[in-house]
């Protein structure tokens, strides 16, 4: 199941401009300029952004995603007709050979369920060919960021084009363990253009201005990660600081065995 910002179409539409740094991505297309990967399986793709990035050199990509607000916004975007999208889980998948799997940001945390993430990664695995590669991030649980995650200290308002003044906010709702529950706010300020092709029709009640998502990620040690990947049948070649959030993230590179 996609958490709402992924899911609900309005919440979709407005994704990118709400979260445009994406300097993460060098780190995966460095990954893939590395490994020379010429196809490449994106899970998580949201709105499109690193699989059209890909796409753009040259790259043959599969995107795939649950979330079919985010895939139909991706859709929408110039060049999307190079990639291959697929609205579903790993088994959603057709048989494929591919070089390189990526999930990038938040993908790999939020599958918050031992169960579906091991079905991922057998996916991943299955979907690649031998010898080829798996990249996803992680982020480290010893430095607790969780707790900074309240509204004095992530409110803000952000002019989208084409749609006006949103005010977004996240609130901690639980800590269990490994498992942490967010829910973000998002008001759609006065001065909302109402209605658009994707169906981001306001409609007669006030209420609709007002939308939240619920998120729950899992803050897996490196360890049982790396446990879980060698379970799974993989080599762990690399396990690197992320580079635009040194110290609080892991980037795990793993390879599926020749």
């Amino acid at each position: 199941m996609a958490d709402e910002e992924y899911g609900h179409p309005r919440l979709a539409a407005v994704y990118d401009s709400l979260y445009p740094d994406r300097s993460d991505l060098a780190t995966y297309l460095g990954v893939a300029e590395d490994r020379h990967a010429r196809r490449v399986l994106d899970i998580g793709c949201g709105t499109g952004t690193f699989a059209l990035l890909l796409a753009g050199r040259g790259i043959e990509v599969i995107g795939l995603d649950p979330a079919q607000a985010s895939v139909d916004v991706a859709k929408a975007k110039p060049g999307s007709e190079r990639v291959q999208w697929i609205c579903g889980d790993v088994t959603a998948l057709p048989p494929l050979q591919v070089d390189l799997v990526t999930m990038t940001a938040n993908v790999a945390p939020a599958i918050d369920d031992p169960q579906e993430w091991l079905k991922t990664l057998r996916g991943a695995y299955d979907a690649l060919r031998p010898g080829g590669h798996l990249v996803f991030e992680i982020r480290n649980p010893a430095k607790r960021i969780w707790e900074a995650w309240n509204r004095a200290a992530s409110h803000r308002v952000t002019e989208v084009p084409g749609v006006g003044p949103v005010e977004t906010w996240v609130d901690l709702i639980d800590v269990s363990g490994p498992l942490v529950t967010v829910r973000w706010t998002y008001v759609f300020l006065p001065g909302v253009v109402p209605g658009d092709d994707l169906g981001n029709d306001l409609g007669d009640d006030p209420g609709d201005d007002v939308l939240t998502s619920t998120s729950t990620m899992r803050f897996a040690e490196r360890e049982e990660v790396e446990a879980e990947l060698a379970a799974q049948g993989y080599v762990v070649e690399e396990v690197r600081d992320a580079p635009d959030r040194p110290g609080r993230e892991f980037v795990f590179l793993a390879r599926r065995p020749a």
